[in-house]
């Protein structure tokens, strides 16, 4: 047993309120600079939809992370040592700035100094890149709240597992079904990003796991970005360097939570230390896509268990961190709970970012077009009768195999009528309890999830370890 910590967060989205405070917190601290408008850290995106880049999702097109090999150890997809010669000037699956989109201002001079006139000064639309006027026809949140209708939402690649019905409930309402999936690096425990450079610039630091690029040692190669499947690691165009998110180390040093977290208008965001076994990476990330949730979860270590507080301990990690992953909120939603999933775990970078994936309505319609009355309590069970489509969620948070998401969303729909049942009375106690037990739950663990939800302080969604203020403190220099 190899014992390591890592940083590890996680997203509740039935929270989150598709605000971008988190975007605009991290775009002004971060990515302020020539080179890096385009560049959003962290953003947040309308699902069903295309993303930031677009169609990110689709490695067939952009050949990010790891692929099973047949072999114990998986192999990059983006790169290798003789394709990173052949595609030195030129690298065919790299995402070009139309992905993304062109970064633009306006002409703000305009409208204080147009001569006096009848009509409004108007500020156009001038590029970033190239200083001229131009058109914007994307950005980073082009398709928010349905901008671009059901044009990009239909382009979705996890769309591609539904049947028609599905497809039909989900377009048929008013206003599409959707949600809002907040994204940033996920700091991952096998990153495809830190293999792919071959200048050695990418790591991952050994005291909290959060992955750094070093600035002195990169040399452009622009591999990590291919590499990285998340597209979460940029070219910066003027600088000639790669950058990304660094979950904001200096504020974590200073015992203080990312500024993207702190931000957060929904207190949706989690952050905490996970215990995890390292010698078994390689075997989890060669794991068969249906069984990736529950390896990546096995890998992770209870650090109330005595032998892993041992193990711990010998591998040099400090009594704070250990006693920071025994409070870790990340701890009890990813392995305690079994509510929060990774995303794209197919992808094999084990991401360290997971999701408590949303709850939708029920579903207005049958298949065989009648419409459905009396509808039941528990729309996650053998009907299938969310309106969100649970194929959907699983090609999204279980590499297509819905038991995981299936578990986790019917916990989190009988928490919600156990509340039912305590605030508004019309659910019994004891139907919601017959829920809770039928959704591998109990009244004490729907209290406990329902505080660290809803009722929990700052420090009990943001547990950091004192340590690593310490060890700033003590770094030279």
């Amino acid at each position: 047993m190899d014992v390591r910590s890592q940083l590890a967060m996680v997203f509740h989205l039935d929270k989150c309120l598709g605000c971008h405070t988190c975007s605009v917190a991290c775009k002004n601290v971060w990515t302020n600079r020539p080179g890096a408008e385009y560049m959003w850290w962290n953003n947040v995106e309308t699902k069903p939809g295309t993303g930031y880049p677009t169609r990110w999702e689709d490695q067939e097109q952009y050949r990010g992370g790891w692929e099973r090999t047949g072999s114990d150890a998986p192999r990059l997809r983006s790169t290798s040592r003789l394709r990173m010669m052949a595609n030195i000037f030129h690298h065919p699956h790299m995402p070009t700035l139309d992905d993304y989109y062109e970064p633009w201002t306006y002409d703000y001079g305009t409208l204080f100094n147009a001569p006096e006139g009848p009509d409004q000064p108007t500020a156009r639309p001038v590029s970033l890149v190239t200083g001229k006027p131009m058109d914007p026809q994307a950005g980073p949140n082009w398709d928010d709240d349905l901008g671009g209708s059901a044009v990009y939402a239909a382009h979705d690649p996890n769309l591609d597992a539904l049947t028609p019905f599905e497809r039909q409930q989900l377009f048929a309402v008013e206003r599409l079904i959707w949600f809002y999936l907040p994204r940033t690096c996920n700091h991952c425990l096998n990153p495809a990003c830190v293999a792919a450079c071959p200048s050695g610039a990418l790591h991952k630091r050994g005291e909290d796991g959060i992955v750094l690029i070093d600035q002195d040692r990169c040399r452009g190669w622009r591999a990590c970005v291919p590499a990285c499947p998340y597209k979460k690691t940029f070219f910066n165009w003027q600088a000639g360097k790669s950058e990304k998110c660094i979950l904001c180390y200096p504020r974590i040093e200073a015992g203080e939570a990312p500024a993207c977290f702190h931000s957060c208008v929904g207190r949706i965001r989690y952050l905490g230390v996970l215990l995890y076994d390292a010698s078994r990476v390689a075997s989890v990330a060669a794991a068969p896509d249906d069984k990736l949730v529950e390896a990546q979860r096995s890998m992770i270590l209870d650090p109330n268990d005595a032998g892993v507080v041992r193990e711990a301990i010998a591998a040099g990690i400090p009594s704070s961190v250990i006693a920071s992953a025994q409070r870790s909120p990340v701890f009890r939603f990813v392995r305690e709970w079994k509510l929060a999933l990774p995303a794209h775990v197919e992808f094999r970078t084990l991401p360290m970012l997971f999701y408590v994936p949303p709850l939708s309505p029920v579903i207005a319609h049958r298949a065989d077009g009648g419409a459905l009355e009396n509808a039941p309590q528990d729309p996650f069970g053998d009907g299938d009768l969310a309106r969100l489509p649970l194929k959907y969620l699983a090609r999204l948070f279980g590499a297509g195999n819905d038991a995981p998401v299936r578990y986790a969303l019917r916990k989190e729909q009988a928490v919600r009528a156990y509340r039912r049942a305590v605030t508004v009375g019309d659910i019994t106690l004891d139907a919601a309890g017959e829920m809770l037990r039928s959704a591998d739950s109990s009244v004490e663990e729907a209290e406990a999830i329902y505080q660290l939800t809803s009722l929990c302080a700052v420090d009990d969604r943001f547990v950091i370890p004192s340590s690593y203020r310490e060890q700033a403190m003590e770094a030279p220099g």
